[in-house]
């Protein structure tokens, strides 16, 4: 009898741990990053708090990253609006082969991901990709990888993407808009009122309107997202095939790209090439000072 009463005892302590584990543990546990995969996404996310959804599944052209947050949870991606259905949060699309893999109309090609893979250890995600025209032939081979930088004070991730032509013998011809490259469409609240930020405090030239292109190592942008002031920053790194141009606009919706000056100067991709992107986003203002010190780290741990 009391064995079965000491029996009853341990079990319902084991129980009672796992259905309500020591502050401590939960603590612990909210502060170690981890994947969490779904059925049309994959997240990295600290405890039940997601810092960035990558949609890999249902989105008919082109896989992307759907939500990007804050240290305190602050979304800055709009996914999709109304005024551009084809602005996909953060997404990665040129011009190849003379189709269009930017907009989303029936000429467009699409971007078909096949087995996703994931690794824990390095906290980071992917899978090919066969960039297909409308005759469902391919264009283009690619290879993503979405990696997260655990830092305190700080959501970092890197976008790698490796390309390659589906066959060695026949060249693919690389164009795009000024705009062409990895994109991202801010919310709603963090257009017009917000401030370009670049390392020596120029921007480039005008193209058109408020749309510049800059050449620099990095550019970010703070502005209210939501009534809370945020900070964007995104990252070149050397070995990309050209140093980044950003665009930037803000007048009709504020919107950044990293491109490589395709609409003046197209490029034969003869052999793969690898286009690596780092993205990091702050709660409050963050000074230029200290945007190069993230991304002097994310040079580092980007690798």
């Amino acid at each position: 009898m009391r064995l079965n009463c000491l029996v009853s005892l341990l079990l319902a302590v084991v129980v009672s741990f796992s259905l309500f584990p020591p502050a401590q543990a939960r603590a612990a546990d909210e502060q170690t990053p981890r994947i969490i995969p779904e059925r049309e996404t994959l997240s990295f996310a600290y405890g039940r708090k997601k810092v960035l959804v990558y949609r890999y599944a249902g989105a008919p052209f082109k896989p992307y990253i759907s939500q990007l947050c804050t240290p305190s949870g602050v979304n800055v991606l709009l996914d999709s609006p109304p005024d551009h259905k084809h602005h996909h949060g953060l997404m990665f699309a040129i011009g190849a082969g003379g189709v269009d893999f930017w907009a989303e109309t029936p000429e467009c090609g699409k971007q078909v991901p096949q087995a996703m893979r994931i690794q824990n250890s390095l906290l980071s995600f992917g899978s090919p990709l066969i960039w297909t025209d409308t005759k469902n032939q391919p264009v283009l081979i690619e290879d993503r990888d979405i990696r997260l930088h655990p830092m305190e004070g700080v959501t970092l991730a890197t976008w790698t993407s490796k390309i390659s032509p589906p066959r060695s013998d026949q060249p693919v011809r690389l164009t795009g808009s000024h705009y062409f490259g990895l994109g991202l469409r801010f919310i709603r609240s963090m257009d017009k009122d917000g401030k370009w930020i670049a390392p020596d405090g120029k921007l480039g030239d005008v193209v058109r309107g408020d749309e510049r292109l800059t050449p620099a190592k990095w550019c970010a942008y703070t502005a209210k997202a939501d009534g809370k002031e945020v900070t964007v920053a995104m990252f070149d790194a050397p070995t990309n095939p050209r140093p980044a141009l950003w665009f930037t606009m803000k007048d009709s919706f504020a919107y950044m790209s990293a491109t490589i000056n395709l609409w003046k100067e197209p490029m034969e991709l003869k052999s793969p090439i690898t286009f690596k992107y780092g993205v990091a986003v702050w709660d409050g203002t963050t000074a230029a000072e200290q945007i190069q010190k993230i991304y002097e780290q994310w040079m580092t741990t980007g690798k």
